[in-house]
């Protein structure tokens, strides 16, 4: 296995990297796999409070590995199913990250972290590469960076939560422009959709995101990761459950913020100050 994914741990801080410069950071099947297995160490490591996902060489992502789509193809003429272990249940979502599975064909799509990640996009973030930006929690992108279903040109499916996570991210009606058009959508478009949450100079998306990463890391955790995991699971409940769910979890951090109180009564955080 080539070593596609290379992980820097600067303090809370873990910086995952796509490392296939002939492809644009095309994933393939073994990419795929060193990308889980790099998201569930940093899920794994109690240290470890932010990740930022970087593709390198200009470019974050340029989707599935078409090059190896042709030859699963060929193993499908041979009544070979390359797919088979790929299949999981409803059921299988949101288990313990393990470096064996259920990973998406584009690696960690199907992982349900308790911690941020931010994503900082450069050049091509395409087909299964904005796939992956949408697993994000963020995304920081260059100025000439760009998203769009460039699979559309070939019959590729949306299979790693495209279909579901865009159209939540930026409603029904943008989706459906971008899935069925496949047109690409520049960086201050994307800003203005919702797509995309800072855009900064080319060349800079990895030092915003880790700059962006080292501030998330600092707050007060515990509250921080409650209110994170209040926000995603209150999308399948009725307002009553997701408000009840809302308070059950922020009241377990209390204690946390009754302490950043007697902080701020102490003259920390005045006037926005962080």
């Amino acid at each position: 296995m080539n070593k596609a994914v290379e992980t820097l741990v600067q303090g809370p801080v873990t910086i995952v990297t796509l490392q296939r410069p002939d492809v644009r950071n095309a994933v393939d099947a073994d990419t795929a796999q060193q990308l889980y297995a790099a998201f569930s160490a940093f899920e794994a490591d109690a240290s470890a409070r932010v990740a930022v996902f970087h593709g390198a060489h200009g470019h974050f992502c340029a989707g599935w590995d078409l090059q190896a789509g042709a030859r699963m193809a060929q193993q499908m003429q041979a009544d070979v199913d390359p797919f088979a272990t790929l299949d999981f249940s409803a059921n299988d979502y949101g288990a313990p990250a393990t470096p064996s599975g259920p990973a998406g064909p584009m690696g960690p799509s199907r992982l349900v972290l308790t911690k941020p990640v931010i994503a900082a996009i450069s050049g091509a973030a395409v087909a299964g590469g904005m796939e992956l930006a949408l697993w994000c929690d963020m995304r920081v992108m260059e100025e000439d960076a760009y998203f769009g279903v460039y699979c559309r040109r070939f019959g590729v499916p949306l299979i790693d939560g495209g279909t579901v996570r865009l159209p939540r991210l930026i409603g029904m009606g943008h989706a459906m422009d971008l899935i069925l058009t496949g047109r690409k959508v520049e960086a201050a478009e994307a800003l203005q959709m919702g797509l995309c949450s800072r855009v900064v100079p080319t060349g800079q998306a990895l030092r915003a995101a880790v700059q962006l990463a080292e501030q998330i890391a600092a707050f007060p955790q515990k509250t921080m990761l409650a209110d994170r995991a209040s926000a995603y699971a209150q999308w399948d409940l009725p307002l009553p459950q997701a408000l009840h769910q809302e308070w059950q979890r922020g009241k377990a951090c209390i204690a946390e913020g009754l302490q950043g109180a007697g902080r701020f009564a102490a003259g920390a955080g005045r006037h926005g100050k962080f």
